[in-house]
């Protein structure tokens, strides 16, 4: 039982930072917590076995450097979050998609909505924090309880989430399960859109037994992005001509790599006075100016002002520097994981647990269940990413199976259930934004709650599971 003494540091320690710091914990809190526990893995690792510094040293540097690919992809979905909000790509088609909102079909619409924004932007939290916080005032205006709102909004925030290769969770996990990140995607998707299909069933029974009247918003949010941004149908184009690209299975970098250098040329055509707002210089020719901003967009956080404080939340971007926690983040993590390797704890803690494995679902059901109780226990669903693919990598090889489904499998543990968890650094930050207690809003969440159940049982069923 020692093995989990590094466990239990982490544990403790995550819990005083969650109460001292609140939602700013990842800010670096986690970081400092994750090499604390790593100094407690060595210290039980030498004065178990007298390991020599070296062999420690090596693991956790090959730890790190197997995140190199995942830590460039973040950075460059940092670059083209910035780009296709700036180039008015993204607001052309929030624009056109808030025009399927309708009071008759709200919580259906709220998810819809709040799932092809996170699509888009590849971010949950954004997506709740600003189309979600106004969703919620239109919701209490045609009388829907405060956890019905919400769960749509979250089911919908956390789906879009799930697929959109911008994710953070989502690259993390491809990147340390081994796997490909369309072809992670592309076999997440037979779980994740039929517990998709089955939540949006509920929301839309539900809001066509109510009685509801014609109340919002939007009409503001959508003119605020015609005032700021240039939409134009043209800019669909764009996402387009990256969904060939990703249809043909090109790599993930040139794609994105692709989609930004895209989305800069389309900026500099379309939002001129936008990237003069952003560069704040006008000293310079009016080339170097553009230049400036397009560059700008690409790494440093943007603030565009629409008139809108909400909205303004939304066009927000972080650029390549605010994936830098994150990038933080999964280096510090990585250190951990390879202490817990290279002093055999890991080791010993996955003996315990794989003495109940007897089979493919057996595997996949402890992978999913741990995924949940590290989300509970480490209460970050990053924690619970890495370290659940660290502890079943092995076992998934041993058994034949291809990492694609170790990597869903952690995506269906991991990512979606994490906002369930009160004291979880997600649920807590969305009970916050959306006014409305974890506990309230957690039975309403029903493709955050299904997702682990559909992988246990298309897993049972042995459906698209594949051996090596």
């Amino acid at each position: 039982m020692i093995a989990f003494v590094p466990f239990l540091v982490l544990i403790v320690l995550l819990i005083c930072c969650i109460t001292v710091f609140g939602n700013s914990t990842l800010d670096g809190a986690s970081q400092v917590v994750l090499l604390i526990a790593s100094a407690s893995c060595v210290l039980v690792g030498w004065m178990r076995k007298r390991l020599e510094w070296e062999t420690l040293e090596r693991e956790m540097t090959d730890k790190v450097a197997s995140c190199t690919p995942s830590i460039i992809i973040l950075l460059l979905i940092g670059a083209i979050s910035g780009t296709w909000m700036v180039s008015g790509i993204v607001p052309t088609m929030i624009y056109y998609g808030m025009q399927i909102l309708h009071p008759q079909w709200f919580l259906v619409s709220s998810c819809l909505l709040c799932a092809i924004i996170s699509l888009l932007i590849g971010s949950s939290w954004t997506t709740i924090a600003t189309i979600g916080v106004a969703l919620m005032g239109i919701g209490k205006a045609h009388g829907f309880d405060d956890g019905w709102i919400a769960g749509s909004i979250i089911s919908g925030a956390y789906f879009g989430d799930k697929l959109s290769p911008l994710s953070d969770t989502t690259v993390l996990a491809s990147s340390v399960g081994g796997t490909p990140l369309f072809t992670h995607i592309k076999y997440m998707m037979y779980t994740t859109v039929p517990t998709f299909c089955i939540a949006l069933s509920i929301f839309l029974i539900t809001g066509l037994s109510m009685n509801v009247t014609t109340v919002g918003n939007v009409g503001e949010f959508s003119e605020g992005l015609s005032h700021t941004f240039l939409i134009s149908p043209w800019l669909l184009l764009v996402p387009i001509i990256v969904g060939v690209m990703i249809a043909r299975r090109w790599p993930s970098l040139v794609v994105l790599f692709i989609a930004t250098l895209i989305a800069a040329f389309v900026a500099l055509f379309f939002q001129q006075d936008l990237l003069c707002e952003i560069s704040n210089n006008g000293n310079e020719p009016e080339f170097m100016i553009l230049y400036e901003g397009v560059i700008r967009a690409c790494y440093d956080s943007t603030n565009i002002d629409t008139g809108n404080e909400m909205l303004n939340q939304l066009v927000r971007t972080r650029g390549m520097a605010g994936m830098m926690p994150t990038v933080w983040l999964i280096i510090c993590a990585q250190v951990f994981a390879g202490a817990l390797t290279a002093t055999g704890l890991l080791k010993e803690m996955m003996e315990y647990i794989l003495r109940m494995v007897r089979g493919t679902f057996s595997l996949v059901a402890s992978t999913v269940m741990s995924g949940i109780f590290l989300n509970i226990t480490t209460a970050d669903q990053f924690l619970s990413i890495i370290l659940t693919s660290s502890m079943f990598k092995e076992t998934y090889k041993k058994h034949g199976l291809e990492s694609r489904l170790l990597s869903r499998s952690c995506e269906d543990g991991g990512t979606v259930t994490s906002v369930l968890v009160p004291w979880n650094t997600c649920g807590l930050t969305q009970s916050t934004v959306l006014g409305v207690a974890t506990l309230t809003y957690l039975p309403y969440c029903f493709f955050n709650i299904l997702s682990p159940i559909v992988s246990m049982i298309v897993a049972a069923l042995g459906w698209k599971i594949y051996k090596k």
